[in-house]
Protein backbone atom coordinates (compact mmCIF):
# COMPACT_ATOMS: atom_id res chain seq x y z
CA UNK A 1 0.00 0.00 0.00
CA UNK A 2 1.35 2.87 -1.03
CA UNK A 3 2.20 5.76 1.60
CA UNK A 4 0.32 8.84 1.54
CA UNK A 5 0.23 11.98 4.07
CA UNK A 6 -3.07 13.05 5.31
CA UNK A 7 -4.38 15.86 6.83
CA UNK A 8 -7.48 17.40 8.57
CA UNK A 9 -9.13 20.46 8.81
CA UNK A 10 -12.14 22.52 8.56
CA UNK A 11 -14.53 22.07 6.02
CA UNK A 12 -15.28 25.50 4.60
CA UNK A 13 -18.56 27.02 2.37
CA UNK A 14 -16.37 26.40 -1.07
CA UNK A 15 -15.97 22.62 -0.02
CA UNK A 16 -19.51 21.77 -1.09
CA UNK A 17 -18.60 20.18 -4.02
CA UNK A 18 -16.20 17.92 -2.85
CA UNK A 19 -17.92 16.75 -0.21
CA UNK A 20 -20.78 15.97 -2.85
CA UNK A 21 -18.89 13.72 -4.64
CA UNK A 22 -18.14 11.81 -1.57
CA UNK A 23 -21.98 11.08 -1.04
CA UNK A 24 -23.06 11.00 -4.61
CA UNK A 25 -20.58 8.37 -5.00
CA UNK A 26 -21.87 6.34 -1.50
CA UNK A 27 -25.53 6.38 -3.46
CA UNK A 28 -26.50 8.57 -0.44
CA UNK A 29 -29.17 11.07 -1.27
CA UNK A 30 -27.84 14.32 -0.12
CA UNK A 31 -27.97 17.90 -1.89
CA UNK A 32 -25.51 20.90 -1.56
CA UNK A 33 -27.75 22.45 0.10
CA UNK A 34 -27.56 19.70 3.06
CA UNK A 35 -23.76 19.76 2.99
CA UNK A 36 -23.88 24.05 2.60
CA UNK A 37 -26.49 23.67 5.98
CA UNK A 38 -24.19 21.26 7.75
CA UNK A 39 -20.73 23.45 6.90
CA UNK A 40 -22.34 27.21 7.18
CA UNK A 41 -23.01 27.00 10.95
CA UNK A 42 -20.04 28.01 12.69
CA UNK A 43 -21.13 25.83 15.79
CA UNK A 44 -21.19 22.58 13.88
CA UNK A 45 -17.91 20.71 13.41
CA UNK A 46 -17.40 19.44 10.23
CA UNK A 47 -13.98 18.22 9.27
CA UNK A 48 -12.33 17.09 6.11
CA UNK A 49 -9.26 14.60 5.81
CA UNK A 50 -7.58 15.81 2.85
CA UNK A 51 -4.79 14.05 0.40
CA UNK A 52 -2.50 16.13 -1.73
CA UNK A 53 -5.23 18.71 -1.99
CA UNK A 54 -7.79 16.60 -2.49
CA UNK A 55 -10.76 16.19 0.01
CA UNK A 56 -10.95 12.08 0.53
CA UNK A 57 -13.05 11.94 3.90
CA UNK A 58 -15.48 13.60 5.98
CA UNK A 59 -17.28 13.60 9.45
CA UNK A 60 -20.05 16.06 10.48
CA UNK A 61 -20.90 16.68 14.08
CA UNK A 62 -23.98 19.19 14.48
CA UNK A 63 -24.00 21.34 17.61
CA UNK A 64 -27.35 21.39 19.11
CA UNK A 65 -28.07 23.34 21.87
CA UNK A 66 -24.88 22.80 23.74
CA UNK A 67 -26.45 19.26 24.64
CA UNK A 68 -26.04 17.15 21.69
CA UNK A 69 -23.44 16.57 19.21
CA UNK A 70 -24.43 14.59 16.30
CA UNK A 71 -22.43 12.37 14.37
CA UNK A 72 -23.45 12.00 10.69
CA UNK A 73 -21.43 12.15 7.03
CA UNK A 74 -18.86 9.89 7.95
CA UNK A 75 -17.58 9.28 4.38
CA UNK A 76 -14.28 7.81 2.76
CA UNK A 77 -13.03 7.89 -0.69
CA UNK A 78 -13.18 3.96 -1.83
CA UNK A 79 -9.39 4.36 -2.79
CA UNK A 80 -8.40 5.13 0.12
CA UNK A 81 -10.00 2.70 2.59
CA UNK A 82 -8.27 0.10 5.29
CA UNK A 83 -6.28 3.06 6.51
CA UNK A 84 -8.07 3.89 9.35
CA UNK A 85 -9.20 7.29 8.02
CA UNK A 86 -12.17 7.27 9.19
CA UNK A 87 -10.85 6.56 13.25
CA UNK A 88 -8.70 9.13 12.32
CA UNK A 89 -11.75 11.52 11.59
CA UNK A 90 -13.91 10.56 14.73
CA UNK A 91 -10.87 10.72 17.40
CA UNK A 92 -10.59 14.34 15.88
CA UNK A 93 -14.09 14.99 16.40
CA UNK A 94 -14.88 13.38 19.80
CA UNK A 95 -11.95 15.14 21.10
CA UNK A 96 -13.65 18.56 20.06
CA UNK A 97 -16.94 17.59 21.38
CA UNK A 98 -15.75 16.21 25.06
CA UNK A 99 -17.63 19.29 27.00
CA UNK A 100 -20.89 18.18 25.25
CA UNK A 101 -23.14 16.36 27.70
CA UNK A 102 -24.57 13.70 24.99
CA UNK A 103 -23.28 12.40 21.19
CA UNK A 104 -25.49 10.00 19.27
CA UNK A 105 -25.58 8.65 15.41
CA UNK A 106 -27.87 6.86 13.40
CA UNK A 107 -25.42 3.76 12.19
CA UNK A 108 -25.39 1.50 9.33
CA UNK A 109 -24.79 -2.05 9.96
CA UNK A 110 -21.22 -1.80 9.33
CA UNK A 111 -20.69 1.37 11.12
CA UNK A 112 -22.34 -0.14 14.01
CA UNK A 113 -19.41 -2.28 14.98
CA UNK A 114 -17.25 0.45 14.50
CA UNK A 115 -19.31 2.95 16.88
CA UNK A 116 -18.93 0.18 19.40
CA UNK A 117 -15.58 0.38 20.28
CA UNK A 118 -15.91 3.68 20.89
CA UNK A 119 -18.17 3.16 23.52
CA UNK A 120 -21.29 3.52 21.74
CA UNK A 121 -24.43 1.89 22.39
CA UNK A 122 -27.94 0.86 20.67
CA UNK A 123 -31.16 2.70 21.51
CA UNK A 124 -33.02 2.12 18.45
CA UNK A 125 -33.73 0.70 15.16
CA UNK A 126 -35.03 2.29 11.78
CA UNK A 127 -35.62 1.05 8.56
CA UNK A 128 -34.75 3.71 5.55
CA UNK A 129 -38.50 2.45 3.34
CA UNK A 130 -38.42 3.34 -0.53
CA UNK A 131 -41.01 3.84 -3.37
CA UNK A 132 -39.56 5.00 -6.67
CA UNK A 133 -43.66 6.01 -7.76
CA UNK A 134 -45.87 6.12 -5.28
CA UNK A 135 -49.69 6.57 -6.22
CA UNK A 136 -52.43 8.61 -5.29
CA UNK A 137 -53.72 7.56 -1.99
CA UNK A 138 -57.38 8.37 -0.65
CA UNK A 139 -57.45 9.74 2.63
CA UNK A 140 -61.06 10.01 4.91
CA UNK A 141 -62.66 12.48 5.12
CA UNK A 142 -61.90 14.26 8.20
CA UNK A 143 -59.26 16.71 9.78
CA UNK A 144 -56.46 17.09 7.67
CA UNK A 145 -53.13 18.39 7.71
CA UNK A 146 -52.35 22.12 6.96
CA UNK A 147 -49.11 23.64 5.51
CA UNK A 148 -47.46 25.03 8.23
CA UNK A 149 -47.96 28.44 8.65
CA UNK A 150 -45.64 31.36 10.50
CA UNK A 151 -47.30 31.18 13.37
CA UNK A 152 -47.02 27.24 13.65
CA UNK A 153 -43.18 27.60 14.06
CA UNK A 154 -42.91 27.90 17.79
CA UNK A 155 -44.84 25.50 18.63
CA UNK A 156 -43.09 22.82 16.39
CA UNK A 157 -39.70 23.64 17.42
CA UNK A 158 -41.18 23.34 21.14
CA UNK A 159 -42.70 19.61 20.08
CA UNK A 160 -39.61 18.20 18.44
CA UNK A 161 -37.91 18.82 21.33
CA UNK A 162 -39.58 17.33 23.70
CA UNK A 163 -40.05 14.32 20.84
CA UNK A 164 -36.16 14.40 20.13
CA UNK A 165 -34.53 15.17 23.50
CA UNK A 166 -32.63 19.22 22.52
CA UNK A 167 -33.66 21.77 21.02
CA UNK A 168 -33.42 21.80 17.09
CA UNK A 169 -34.31 25.23 15.74
CA UNK A 170 -31.76 26.18 13.46
CA UNK A 171 -32.68 22.79 11.33
CA UNK A 172 -37.01 23.08 11.76
CA UNK A 173 -36.27 26.89 10.15
CA UNK A 174 -34.29 25.60 8.08
CA UNK A 175 -36.80 22.84 6.41
CA UNK A 176 -39.95 24.99 6.83
CA UNK A 177 -38.14 28.02 5.17
CA UNK A 178 -36.64 25.94 2.34
CA UNK A 179 -39.15 23.14 1.59
CA UNK A 180 -42.60 24.84 2.64
CA UNK A 181 -44.41 22.40 -0.07
CA UNK A 182 -43.36 19.61 2.39
CA UNK A 183 -44.24 20.74 5.75
CA UNK A 184 -47.92 20.14 7.36
CA UNK A 185 -49.37 20.46 10.32
CA UNK A 186 -52.32 18.93 12.30
CA UNK A 187 -53.85 21.32 14.46
CA UNK A 188 -56.48 20.51 17.12
CA UNK A 189 -58.21 23.33 19.27
CA UNK A 190 -55.76 25.81 17.32
CA UNK A 191 -52.83 23.81 18.92
CA UNK A 192 -49.95 22.13 16.85
CA UNK A 193 -50.20 17.87 17.53
CA UNK A 194 -48.39 16.73 14.96
CA UNK A 195 -46.42 17.46 12.13
CA UNK A 196 -44.67 16.44 8.86
CA UNK A 197 -41.73 17.91 6.87
CA UNK A 198 -39.27 16.66 3.97
CA UNK A 199 -37.04 17.95 1.94
CA UNK A 200 -35.75 17.45 -1.59
CA UNK A 201 -32.51 15.35 -1.93
CA UNK A 202 -30.05 13.77 -4.93
CA UNK A 203 -31.74 10.74 -5.18
CA UNK A 204 -35.59 10.73 -3.33
CA UNK A 205 -37.59 13.23 -1.61
CA UNK A 206 -37.47 12.78 2.23
CA UNK A 207 -40.09 12.70 4.36
CA UNK A 208 -39.37 13.30 7.98
CA UNK A 209 -39.58 14.49 10.41
CA UNK A 210 -42.54 12.80 11.02
CA UNK A 211 -44.18 13.46 14.75
CA UNK A 212 -47.48 12.99 16.03
CA UNK A 213 -49.41 11.70 18.83
CA UNK A 214 -50.95 8.75 17.81
CA UNK A 215 -50.69 6.10 15.07
CA UNK A 216 -53.70 7.20 13.20
CA UNK A 217 -52.06 11.27 13.01
CA UNK A 218 -49.17 9.92 11.78
CA UNK A 219 -50.41 7.67 9.06
CA UNK A 220 -52.67 10.52 8.14
CA UNK A 221 -49.61 13.41 8.18
CA UNK A 222 -47.40 9.72 6.25
CA UNK A 223 -50.04 9.95 2.91
CA UNK A 224 -51.12 13.36 3.30
CA UNK A 225 -46.97 14.13 1.99
CA UNK A 226 -47.16 11.35 0.26
CA UNK A 227 -50.16 12.53 -2.29
CA UNK A 228 -47.81 16.04 -2.85
CA UNK A 229 -44.93 13.28 -4.32
CA UNK A 230 -47.46 11.36 -6.96
CA UNK A 231 -45.30 9.75 -8.99
CA UNK A 232 -41.62 11.05 -7.41
CA UNK A 233 -39.18 8.34 -5.64
CA UNK A 234 -39.71 8.70 -2.06
CA UNK A 235 -37.83 7.89 0.85
CA UNK A 236 -39.19 7.56 4.73
CA UNK A 237 -36.84 6.55 8.23
CA UNK A 238 -39.67 4.93 10.07
CA UNK A 239 -38.76 3.50 13.67
CA UNK A 240 -39.06 -0.11 13.27
CA UNK A 241 -41.40 -0.42 16.90
CA UNK A 242 -43.92 1.75 14.32
CA UNK A 243 -44.83 -1.44 13.09
CA UNK A 244 -48.40 -0.22 12.17
CA UNK A 245 -47.01 2.96 9.91
CA UNK A 246 -44.55 0.20 8.25
CA UNK A 247 -47.01 -2.06 7.35
CA UNK A 248 -48.98 1.20 6.00
CA UNK A 249 -46.43 2.54 3.57
CA UNK A 250 -45.26 -1.51 2.50
CA UNK A 251 -49.21 -1.74 1.58
CA UNK A 252 -48.91 0.91 -0.79
CA UNK A 253 -45.19 -0.36 -2.70
CA UNK A 254 -42.99 0.53 -0.08
CA UNK A 255 -39.99 -1.80 0.62
CA UNK A 256 -37.02 -1.67 3.09
CA UNK A 257 -33.77 -0.87 1.83
CA UNK A 258 -31.70 -0.95 4.64
CA UNK A 259 -31.47 -0.21 8.33
CA UNK A 260 -29.58 2.16 10.61
CA UNK A 261 -29.62 1.60 14.71
CA UNK A 262 -29.95 5.13 16.85
CA UNK A 263 -26.65 4.77 19.27
CA UNK A 264 -25.72 7.16 22.09
CA UNK A 265 -22.36 7.16 23.69
CA UNK A 266 -21.47 6.16 26.68
CA UNK A 267 -24.81 7.57 28.58
CA UNK A 268 -28.61 8.74 26.31
CA UNK A 269 -28.85 11.99 28.53
CA UNK A 270 -31.45 13.46 26.55
CA UNK A 271 -33.81 10.26 25.25
CA UNK A 272 -36.84 12.40 23.88
CA UNK A 273 -39.99 11.01 23.90
CA UNK A 274 -39.75 8.01 20.83
CA UNK A 275 -43.41 7.12 21.10
CA UNK A 276 -44.79 10.16 19.30
CA UNK A 277 -41.61 10.06 16.68
CA UNK A 278 -42.42 7.64 13.34
CA UNK A 279 -40.15 8.68 11.32
CA UNK A 280 -36.52 10.71 11.64
CA UNK A 281 -35.17 13.48 9.98
CA UNK A 282 -32.14 11.52 8.06
CA UNK A 283 -29.13 10.10 9.81
CA UNK A 284 -27.19 13.30 8.57
CA UNK A 285 -29.33 15.35 11.64
CA UNK A 286 -30.84 12.55 13.42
Amino acid sequence: MKTITITLRTLQTGDAAAAMKLSAAEGWNQTANDWNFLIADPRNICIAAVCEEDIIATTTAIHYSNRLAWIGMVLVNKEYRGRGISKLLLEHVFKKIESFPSVKLDATAQGQQVYKKFGFKNEYRIARMVNTAPQKITIPGGVLPEPIRLEHIPEIIALDEIVFGVNRTPLIEMLIRTHPHKAWVLLQNNQVTGFSLGRDGSKYHHIGPVIAQTQSDANLLMLHALNQLTGKPVVADVLCDKEELMHSLTAIGFSTQRYFTRMYKAENHFPGTSSMLYAICGPEFG
